[in-house]
């Protein structure tokens, strides 16, 4: 007789809900038996016709839900229930559940839309919104909305807020309360503080945690690092009947297996990342140490990278993680920080979709050829864009259509990038790919690439080697051998561009090691690391700050691989454009492979409207320095314009704005700022008027007043006033005071000496007051020079009195 689970109790209505509406959502928390009961409940019942396919978000938990499913009808894997996993398959005639890896559906569909002989699609887990899950409900939802009808489709979830995926679905949401076993929730006193170091924080609350409890111990940890480390500071803490179990996703296959196995005596202390969340059940466990970290992928669309994040723990994740405490009987949790910071926790952790690289997905996409997939999460449109444009430069993509190239890539468990690498060449790439998807096999190695490489051909380095990674490379390797063409060999470099094509990176002029990519985006490297002086390189991982990211790993490339493997993508260049630094136009002709330029020669010959246009640029840059001649020109239209407004604007804002349209022409011969600043712009200035308009300012405010010695003096239009300056015996005569543009003119009278002494704006008003005083006053000092009583009867002279 098999053990009771508290999801037995809404089994029935839970098929009962299958039955009426061919869909469900079942919520239930960790423990409640959904993954081991749900399948043999559909198949047990009859409700299903054809095989039940039960979708995992891990290998590790695939495995080992299919073997507890088996377990239970006292058979082996791969009899009435098996599993589908990358690189691995169990299965038979006889299987009536598969357990599958999220990717497989999403193969299974491409391949066969009508899902032919599948009766249901379960997402176990689906609270995870992992990408691949998102993808495949929103397949199977369409499939069921245009070929098949009867396909039953339910979605399980521990903590996912059910009523959005309901409402999605379609579906009624059955809820099993769980097992009511407490779980005692034990905060620290105070939050840490800045300067606390975390995974001595994190050892200090294990060793704490052991101390005051029994059982199983699961340590919650962000990474395989802070994994390592806290078990360091773990080492001769514990008492000697712990196990420490370290849990993470790269771990060997077999040692994440020995992790979640029971222990035959002593305690087992297990340091897992969040891959111990969900799905895995690991026996003996009694207390949940959650040290309140997650680490997640982010892609930022506009530097095209991804690149892990540590952030605070969701309050979904805490009340998941605390719940693997209280599966069996009553438990512990302690956190790493205090109870007034639950508070400030996010209430879910952001959907895969919403902050993933999505590459894969925009192949997808195109495979089945619509966008309009019913998403519970839509996919960002920036990031999609930025995959689309990755795919086009694939050749995965033309117009948006899915090529032959884009078909082949979509089929294989890989990236497009890498998929593109292995397709375009062939099984000899097939090492690289397998060692570009995984994480790195050396420890404390330099970013130079070539280091893995010898590493996988089993030279000895000098540098650690994580053999676990380095034994999955190699299967991975040998794997898609088998799927790769026969292409003639290329070297390392060659292989990595054409997979990173965006990422072909030029050394930056100056001292430091920085880096422009052909996407355009900006990377650096360590000074102190061997690649740090090359001048190109191929740059296969960084860290992804959307900035500057940081260079990781990369190889040198020769400039003859990069015209090898991009030529096709090389431009040439000619630009004439103006230079802030140099102070002058620069015609140049250049070789360009996106952001990089690999080579920059003058342009001798660039026409001189394309110069001209450039320099345009640095008078925008420089300013307006007018001449004199100029700036009088300016001011004359000025008053003019102020009571006939139909006349240009002169000022430097109007001319700035409209400088393309009158300045251009006077230009050619104009390269640098010396010459700018020494260029006339009078004759510019004057072709902006109408032949009309310039008439009209001649005549209105004219460069010159004509004295009634018929003598021309310049107008001073630069002051508040139009103004002459002449002497004063030159204007005997004058009974009306001279105007420009209906204005006064300002008049400053000169003595014989030429100094000034008289201002006025009404000479009448002047000889019949202030010229009597002027008139003692100078006649004594100039007494050769006419002074008469009556100015307005005397005739202007610029003579002197004959001697007697």
């Amino acid at each position: 007789m098999r053990d009771q689970l508290p999801i037995d109790d809404v089994l029935e209505e839970l098929l009962g809900a299958v039955r009426a509406h061919g869909c469900a959502v079942l919520q239930a928390p960790p423990g409640a038996g959904k993954t081991t009961r749900v399948p043999l409940a559909l198949l047990q019942a009859g409700v299903v016709k054809g095989r039940i396919v039960m979708l995992e978000p891990r290998r590790l938990a695939t495995q080992a839900a299919a073997e507890r499913l088996a377990q239970q009808l006292g058979e082996d894997v791969g009899q009435t229930v098996g599993y589908r996993m990358r690189g691995e398959t169990k299965v038979s005639k006889q299987t009536r559940i598969e357990v599958v890896t999220e990717g497989i559906l999403t193969r299974m569909i491409q391949s066969d839309p009508e899902l032919t002989g599948i009766g249901a699609v379960i997402f176990d887990e689906f609270h995870e919104r992992s990408l691949n899950a998102d993808l495949g409900l929103a397949l199977t939802l369409e499939v069921r909305e245009a070929l098949r009808p009867d396909l039953v489709i339910m979605v399980m979830s521990a903590t996912l807020d059910a009523g959005p995926v309901a409402d999605l679905v379609g579906a009624p949401t059955v809820t099993s309360q769980g097992r009511a076993y407490a779980v005692e929730p034990r905060w620290l006193d105070r939050p840490l503080r800045k300067e606390d170091r975390f995974d001595a924080a994190a050892a200090d609350l294990v060793a704490q945690a052991v101390g005051e409890t029994k059982g199983g111990v699961l340590v919650f940890l962000p990474g395989e690092g802070e994994i390592r480390r806290v078990q360091g500071r773990l080492a001769g803490r514990l008492p000697s009947d712990c196990s420490v179990r370290p849990l993470y996703g790269a771990l060997r296959f077999a040692d994440q297996r020995a992790a979640i196995a029971p222990i035959t005596s002593g305690r087992k202390i297990v340091l897992a990342t969040s891959i111990a969340e969900t799905s895995l059940t690991i026996e003996d466990i009694r207390v949940v140490v959650d040290c309140g970290r997650s680490r997640r992928a982010r892609f930022d669309p506009g530097s095209g990278m991804s690149r892990l994040v540590t952030e605070r723990v969701t309050r979904a994740e805490a009340t998941q993680r605390a719940g693997r405490a209280g599966r069996v009987a009553e438990g512990v949790a302690y956190k790493l920080w205090a109870k007034g910071e639950d508070g400030a926790l996010a209430a879910f952790p952001p959907a895969e979709i919403e902050a993933a690289d999505l590459t894969g997905l925009a192949v997808e996409l195109a495979v089945w050829g619509s966008d309009g997939l019913p998403f519970l999460t839509d996919p960002p449109e920036g990031a999609l864009a930025e995959a689309r444009s990755l795919l086009t430069a694939l050749g995965a993509l033309n117009g948006g259509r899915i090529t032959e190239h884009g078909r082949a890539l979509a089929r294989l468990p890989l990236h497009p990038r890498l998929g593109h690498m292995l397709v375009t060449g062939g099984k000899a790439a097939a090492g690289l790919a397998a060692l570009l998807s995984e994480r790195d096999i050396l420890q404390g190695a330099p970013a130079d690439l070539s280091f893995r490489i010898k590493a996988l051909a089993g030279e000895r380095g000098g540098y650690p080697v994580r053999q676990g990674a380095l034994a999955r490379v190699k299967q991975e390797a040998k794997r898609l051998a088998k799927l790769a063409p026969v292409r003639a060999e290329q070297t390392s470099e060659i292989y990595a561009a054409m997979a990173y094509p965006d990422r072909i990176a030029l050394r930056r002029t100056g001292d430091d090691p920085r880096y422009v990519l052909s996407g355009g985006k900006g990377a650096v490297m360590d000074g102190a690391d061997a690649l740090a002086g090359q001048r190109l390189l191929i740059v296969t991982d960084t860290d992804g700050n959307p900035r500057e990211a940081k260079i990781r790993t990369a190889l040198v490339i020769s400039e003859a691989s990069v015209r090898d493997v991009a030529g096709d993508h090389i431009n040439v260049v000619q630009t004439c454009s103006w230079s802030k630094r140099s102070g002058k136009v620069l015609a140049r002709t250049q070789e360009q492979l996106g952001a990089v330029v690999l080579s920059d020669v003058a342009w001798t010959d660039a026409p001189k409207d394309a110069v001209a246009h450039a320099m345009l640029d640095g008078v925008r840059a420089l300013g307006f320095k007018f001449s004199a001649a100029a700036d009088r020109f300016r001011a004359r239209v000025e008053l003019v314009r102020a009571v006939g407004p139909d006349l240009p604007d002169l000022s430097d804002t109007a001319l700035m704005d409209s400088v393309n349209d009158w300045l251009l022409p006077y230009l050619p011969g104009v390269q640098t700022t010396s010459q700018w600043k020494s260029h006339d712009t009078l004759q510019a200035l004057r072709a902006i008027l109408t032949w009309d308009q310039m008439q009209r300012v001649d005549t209105q405010a004219p460069p010159q007043f004509t004295t009634p010695l018929g003598r021309h003096t310049p107008i001073d239009y630069s002051g508040d006033a139009p103004e002459i300056t002449l002497r004063l015996q030159e204007m005997f005569g004058t009974t009306r005071h001279p105007t420009v543009a209906g204005r006064p003119l300002r008049v400053t009278f000169l003595s014989p000496g030429q100094k000034p002494i008289q201002t006025t704006m009404d000479v009448p008003g002047f000889w019949a007051t202030s010229y009597g005083d002027v008139r003692k006053d100078m006649r004594g000092r100039y007494p050769r020079h006419p002074w008469p009583e009556d100015p307005t009867q005397a005739d202007p002279t610029l003579r002197t009195k004959p001697r007697k």
